[in-house]
């Protein structure tokens, strides 16, 4: 099992380049089919993915070992198909999907206001599409999505020349921390920052809470930030629900500021409960939790 997330994804420009020609060719239906072969590739060969799944559905959702194997492959699958539903969606098939936005009102409301907020989401569900759920509402460019992926601008560059340029930016962390002050900036003119809460870099500092009953490690950053800057806070998550529907849910933190700590809490208990709804959709393939081991 991977021990710790390396700081990027798998995707690369040639790969998505790929998945267009074929998902604009031979349709969803087609790719969906070939994800079936995909699976079985990555439960035999990918050992570093399935054991740190099966160390989720077994040790923190409680399964048996049959339903955890079982609960394994399915994962892979719906993965597989939010990756395939993020290139056909940013390629121009966004028609071919439907959408539901379940608190959005709260993200309208900052937006209005200009007063500066944070977006805080996870690894669960598809969050990789969030930014088409954004372009929706945020008509002035104020939403700022911070990506830890290098490759992503690349990625991102390339979409855009097959559907036309987002409305989103994208602030990239790096060690020169020149992220920071983009990020405040952000703030200080009114936009909304978003985070992902659940992955860090080695050496980064981190904060301990539970999730499922055990601990684990999260940044620090973001909980920081948030509960020290006189914003609101948001967690936001988009989940697949069906073979092409998708559901944005935003819900406000209720957090005094100064407390970093309830904030995690809380962003905690908000995962548990989308997990309940969606246990298939946890994306985060390393040793995310402390002390709990393959049995």
């Amino acid at each position: 099992m991977a021990k710790k997330w390396e700081g990027k994804s798998k995707g690369t420009v040639l790969g998505y380049k790929i998945f267009v020609f074929f998902i604009k060719t031979l349709g969803l239906s087609f790719a969906y089919f070939i994800l079936n072969f995909v699976v079985v590739y990555y439960f035999f060969f990918s050992r570093e993915g399935r054991t740190s799944s099966y160390d989720y559905f077994k040790n923190q959702l409680k399964y048996s070992t049959l339903k955890s194997t079982i609960s394994v492959l399915k994962n892979t699958y719906v993965f597989g198909q939010t990756i395939i539903d993020k290139v056909a969606i940013s390629s121009g098939l966004r028609n071919k999907f439907t959408y539901e936005f379940d608190g959005v009102e709260e993200i309208n409301n900052l937006l209005k206001e200009k007063q500066g907020g944070i977006l805080i989401s996870a690894h669960v569900g598809n969050f990789e599409i969030a930014d088409f759920f954004f372009d929706e509402i945020d008509h002035d460019s104020q939403i700022h999505l911070v990506t830890t992926d290098s490759e992503h601008e690349q990625i991102k560059e390339y979409l855009e020349s097959v559907t036309g340029k987002s409305n989103i930016k994208f602030i990239l962390v790096n060690e020169e921390l020149s992220h920071i002050f983009e990020i405040k900036t952000a703030l200080d003119q009114g936009g909304l920052v978003c985070f992902t809460g659940d992955r860090y870099f080695e050496g980064n500092k981190t904060l301990t809470e539970k999730l499922l009953e055990d601990e684990a490690e999260f940044p620090a950053g973001p909980f920081l930030m948030a509960s020290r800057l006189n914003v609101p806070v948001l967690f936001v998550y988009v989940m697949k629900e069906t073979k092409k529907h998708y559901h944005l849910y935003a819900r406000k933190a209720k957090v005094e500021n100064r407390n970093a700590q309830a904030l995690l809490k809380e962003y905690t208990e908000s995962m548990e409960w989308m997990l309940e709804k969606y246990p298939l959709q946890w994306f985060n393939y390393f040793k995310f939790w402390n002390s709990k081991k393959v049995e």
